[in-house]
This record gives structure tokens, C-alpha cells and sequence, in this order.
């Protein structure tokens, strides 16, 4: 792959997850629509079924048709989304937020298997850890420093949510051209007769030691949602605010991968795991002293960069390159299927718990769920560097 061509799948990557990030704001707008996190945790429920829709479809067409040409599709999918979400006067009727939800679920989707499976296809083993982390670089960015862009927009700039989310959506047709550039410019050489098999593949996965991260990507998506998705509740009647975490989140990850970026993939596999999760669950234990006082939630911030930040590339790796070569895209697209399982799937249940049992219930459960991935890695996981299988 050209050196010159990276920028746009690299660009298109950090515009699209500035439409992921936007998510974390759709508590607060259906909040200042008068409804509650509940709405929005029920709301983001049928971004799931979008993604449950648009990952299998890349994982099964992703042979006859260049992922990055599908993950370009995803972009414009979110962007619509994003346009029409940016378009309501309130949240009723509910079936038009759902719709809005359902779409943007469907484009990150189709972009987060297509993107990385994209890259991925066009870099060696060698190439693929730190081509992964600086790709997860990128997506970090973009994710964590949406909402504190349109954050700053909506409280500085005197436009509404329902403009940041048309800016959203703007942002999606740019990443949208940028992917379709990078596809025409870096053609893929091969093509496949048939639609590429990948539910069936999850049997030869659980015999590998690459079925521990897939579900680790799930519990892990589950935390991060989480701590995401309800920041602005969890700072609320306190002196913290949800854009410093986002902004020490964000820095604090993307930093730490891009100075590590060739160092992740020579360290051994366990205690660089332990550590990361260690990192994550203290983190999470800290967001119970934000109402003491906001140098607990910045402490927090940064455990969590700091832990999920450099956890997820190196799980990711791990997926792939524990496979056999043949098995490496079902492995891809179910470590995505197990992402979004958790990411989508917990704010419904994160929120109800967060109305009905209170903050303190809620950390809990974030970090009985971190602690649970960390049972699942360290129960498999053996003392080797992160590329070896």
C-alpha cells in the first residue's frame, strides 16, 4: 500500500467516528427534549439492530465488493442518519429518532468491520500491529473529540444539538468521498466468486485461543458505552463536566498508542493485558469520587485512555493474527459483532439502572464488567508478544 494513499482511509476513519462520538450526546438532547436517559438508552437500542444488520452484510460481501467501498457506504448511511436526527423539532413520534438511530447504526457498522478489514487486507503481518494501532489512533480521535467539538459548539457557539448533529452529517459525506478515494487509488487486486462465510467459522474460532479477545470486545464495548454514552449524567450535580472526560480520555489514548505504536506488539501478552485492565478498572472505580471532588474524574479519564485506549488495538491484533489465514476475516467481523453487542446493546440496561438504582450501582456494574474481561483474558491468555499466534 502507498504511503501516499493511508491519509484518506486515515482521514475517512476520524470523520466517521466523529459521527460515533456525536452518540454520546443523544442523552442530552432527548434530556433536553424532556425525556430521560432511558429514551435514550431504548433509542440506541435500535442503533444495534442497525449494526447487527450492517456488519454481517460487509462480512458476507466483502469478497465480491472492496470493503473500502462499503465502508464509504457506511459513512453516507450514518450521515443520513445523522440528517435526520439533525432534522426533529422533539422526540415524538418515537419512531422517527428510532429510524435515525437504526441508520446511524447501520453506517458504523458497515465502516467498522469494512474499514479496518480494508486496511487490513492491504498490510503484511509485520505491518498490521502498529497499522492497527495507528488506525485505532485515528478512530479514538475521532470518537472522543466529536463530542467535545460539538459540545463547544452548542454552549460557546450558540447553535443547537440538532445543527452539531447536521455538522455530523456533513462530516460523514467528506468521509464518505475520502473512502471511495482510498479504494480507487489502492484497487484491490483480488476478487471472489462467492459471498465469504463467516457465522458458521465461530466453531473453529472457539477452538482457538482468538475466541477470548472477540469476547473481550464485547465486555469491553459494554464498559466503554458505558462510561461514554451516560458521562454527562454521571457529572451532573457535581463541578466535573462530560467534556473533560472526553478531552483527557481522548488525549491520553491517542497519545499513548501513537508513542507506543511499535513498542505493543514486542511486549508479552499477559502482563501487557493485566496491566491495561488494571488501569481501565481503577479508572472506573474513580468516577465514584466525582462528587468529592473533578481531579477524580480526570484521574479517571486518563486510567481509562490510558487502559482501554491501548487495550483495544492490542486485542484486535490479537483476533487476527491468532486465526489462520483463512479464518482472519470471520474473525474480524465477529470480534466487530461482539463490539457492537456490547456498545449498543448495554445503554438500554445501563440506563435503567442508572435511573432506578442510582450512580453508585451503575460504576459497579462498569467495572464488574471490566473485572469479568479480565477473568476472560488472563483464563487464556498466554505469555507471548501480541502478533504471535
Amino acid at each position: 500500500m502507498r504511503a501516499t494513499s493511508t491519509p484518506y482511509i486515515l482521514l475517512g476513519t476520524l470523520f466517521t467516528a466523529g459521527g460515533y462520538g456525536a452518540t454520546f450526546l443523544i442523552s442530552v438532547w432527548f434530556r433536553a427534549q424532556g425525556g430521560s436517559d432511558i429514551d435514550a438508552g431504548n433509542t440506541l437500542g435500535m442503533a444495534l439492530i442497525g449494526t447487527l444488520i450492517g456488519v454481517p452484510l460487509v462480512g458476507w460481501c466483502a469478497g465480491r465488493i472492496d470493503a473500502a467501498r462499503l465502508a464509504a457506504l457506511g459513512a453516507l448511511a450514518l450521515a443520513g442518519g445523522y440528517a435526520l436526527l439533525g432534522s426533529l423539532d422533539g422526540i415524538e413520534p418515537a419512531h422517527l429518532p428510532r429510524m435515525a438511530a437504526l441508520l446511524i447504526g447501520l453506517g458504523w457498522g458497515m465502516f467498522y468491520l469494512g474499514a479496518p478489514l480494508a486496511f487490513s487486507e492491504r498490510l503484511t503481518d509485520t505491518d498490521r500491529g502498529p497499522g492497527f494501532t495507528r488506525f485505532s489512533a485515528f478512530q479514538m480521535t475521532g470518537i472522543c473529540g466529536s463530542p467535545v467539538v460539538l459540545s463547544a459548539l452548542v454552549t460557546q457557539g450558540g447553535i443547537g444539538i440538532e445543527q452539531a448533529f447536521l455538522c455530523v452529517a456533513a462530516g460523514g459525506v467528506i468521509a464518505t468521498v475520502l473512502l471511495g478515494t482510498f479504494s480507487a487509488r489502492e484497487p484491490r487486486q483480488e476478487r471472489e466468486a462467492a459471498l465469504r462465510p463467516w457465522v458458521i467459522k465461530i466453531f473453529t474460532l472457539a477452538r482457538s485461543t482468538a475466541v477470548r479477545p472477540i469476547v473481550m470486545a464485547g465486555l469491553g464495548g459494554a464498559v466503554f458505552s458505558g462510561m461514554m454514552a451516560f458521562q454527562g449524567s454521571l457529572a451532573e450535580g457535581t463541578s466535573a463536566t462530560a467534556s473533560t472526560f472526553f478531552a483527557v480520555h481522548a488525549v491520553t489514548a491517542v497519545a499513548s498508542r501513537l508513542a507506543l505504536v511499535h513498542r505493543l506488539s514486542r511486549w508479552p501478552r499477559t502482563p501487557l493485558v493485566i496491566c491495561l485492565l488494571g488501569c481501565l478498572i481503577v479508572g472506573l472505580a474513580c468516577l465514584l469520587g466525582m462528587a468529592i471532588h473533578p481531579g477524580f474524574q480526570i484521574a479517571a479519564a486518563a486510567l481509562t485512555g490510558a487502559g482501554y485506549g491501548l487495550l483495544y488495538p492490542v486485542i484486535q491484533t490479537w483476533a487476527v493474527n491468532a486465526s489462520l489465514p483463512q479464518d482472519r476475516h470471520a474473525a474480524l467481523t465477529w470480534f466487530v459483532v461482539a463490539y457492537f453487542v456490547g456498545i449498543f446493546g448495554f445503554p438500554a440496561i445501563g440506563g435503567w439502572l442508572l435511573v432506578t438504582a442510582g450512580k453508585s450501582w451503575f460504576v459497579g456494574c462498569l467495572v464488574a464488567v471490566a473485572v469479568l474481561e479480565l477473568a476472560v483474558a488472563v483464563g487464556g491468555v498466554g505469555n507471548k508478544r501480541l502478533g504471535d499466534r
